[in-house]
This record gives C-alpha cells, sequence and structure tokens, in this order.
C-alpha cells in the first residue's frame, strides 16, 4: 500500500517560466537555461561520484558564472542574485494543487525531495503557495549527496518511518526517477517537456501528461 508520494521540484511541480526569462535577458538562445541546467547536474554527479559535497546553491551560482564566462559576457554580483534569486519566486503549475490536494484527501503523505537546501524548499513551497500541502520536505543537505543517489531517498525514508515500497516518487527528470527505482521507489513520469524518456535507464511505473492525471492512476492501482 503507497502511504507517501516524495515529489522532486524544479520543473516538476515549479514552472521554469520566470527563470527563463532572467537567461532569455542576457543571451539570445532558447537552449541557455537547459545548457545551464545539465552543467549544474554535471557538476553534481562528478561531485557525488568523487564522494565530495558542496550546497547545490554554490554549484548553481559556478555553472552561471561559467555560463557567462563561456559567452565572453561579464557577470556582476548584482545580475548573479538576481538570476539565482528567481529560484525562489517559481509558480506552480496549474495542475499541481489540485493533484496534491487528491493525495490528501487519500491519506497519502506529500513530501518533497530536493537536491535544494531546506531554506531554499521553504521559501519556494512558501511563494509558489502550495507549502499547506506538504507533510515534510527534505534537502539532499541532509545525506551530504545528491539526488539521483539513493541516500537521499532511503534517508527520507527512514525519517518517515517508511519501506521503500511504500513509496511513490514523482517526478519529470528521467535521471531522478531512475535513481528512486533503483532505491527500491515506485515511480512516476510527468512529462512536463518535449524530451524522449532515456531508453537505458529503469522505466517509470506510471506516466502521464497531466499531474492530476498521474495521481489518479497512483491511487485507482491501489484500488
Amino acid at each position: 500500500m503507497k502511504k507517501a508520494v516524495f515529489f522532486d521540484m524544479n520543473e516538476t511541480l515549479l514552472n521554469l517560466s520566470l527563470l527563463k526569462k532572467q537567461f532569455d535577458k542576457h543571451f539570445d538562445d532558447k537552449y541557455i537555461l537547459k545548457y545551464w541546467f545539465t552543467k549544474l547536474l554535471h557538476s553534481s554527479t562528478i561531485m557525488g561520484i568523487m564522494g565530495d559535497y558542496r550546497n547545490f546553491g554554490e554549484l548553481a551560482g559556478v555553472a552561471l558564472e561559467n555560463l557567462f564566462f563561456e559567452n565572453n559576457k561579464s557577470l556582476s554580483s548584482e545580475v548573479k542574485a538576481e538570476i539565482l534569486g528567481e529560484f525562489k519566486k517559481l509558480p506552480a503549475y496549474e495542475d499541481v494543487r489540485p493533484a496534491l490536494c487528491v493525495l490528501r484527501n487519500n491519506g497519502i503523505r506529500v513530501i518533497a525531495v530536493s537536491n535544494s537546501s531546506l531554506e531554499m524548499i521553504n521559501e519556494q513551497l512558501t511563494n509558489a503557495g502550495i507549502i499547506d500541502l506538504f507533510d515534510s520536505y527534505y534537502s539532499a543537505d541532509n545525506v551530504g549527496n545528491y539526488k539521483p543517489f539513493k541516500d537521499i531517498y532511503l534517508s527520507a525514508a527512514q525519517q518517515e518511518g517508511l519501506q521503500t515500497e511504500n513509496i511513490v516518487m514523482v517526478a519529470t527528470h528521467d535521471w531522478d526517477l531512475y535513481g528512486a527505482k533503483k532505491a527500491g521507489l515506485t515511480t512516476a513520469y510527468i512529462k512536463r517537456k518535449q524530451v524522449i524518456y532515456n531508453p537505458y535507464y529503469l522505466q517509470p511505473d506510471f506516466n502521464a501528461l497531466n499531474l492530476l492525471d498521474l495521481i489518479r492512476q497512483i491511487i485507482k492501482a491501489e484500488n
């Protein structure tokens, strides 16, 4: 029986449109935000492989500096703070609140699991107007390792007093779900962008284009 749903946040629950506008101010490249995020994930993965750890926000700042440097652009501390500050203000997708309400109405715990700091998670959920729907949230800082490494999924499960078979992980990132699946969680994919789910990763148990539809699939499977 599923007792909790773990949620990724950025792009899964929160729309990156505001952040994209910030990048568009400085770059004439529709893929620049995706490139920056890829650089950020690459550095966190390498750090994790090597057994080292720095706050995800620090890695985000370095990736941003590198992005401007590669494009022969100067990056002031003010612009850097402005761009990274948008992370705190991201709006929730329209389907998020109704989907989370369905979970809570069915007695299923709603939990955020993110590479961001606890402070950042709190600010994001508060500013998006959905923090009232969350039972708890966990940061990679708790374990000193990022998703998709197993540590954070297993640590969150342990702190919630849950067995992994009682948890579903929801994300729009195939690498995140791959990690969760390896940790023993059931996985659910919400397709927020036009990409191919990597065929060499473990495939999700559920998938949908709308979060409410995805949550209904999960609940129906339990009945």
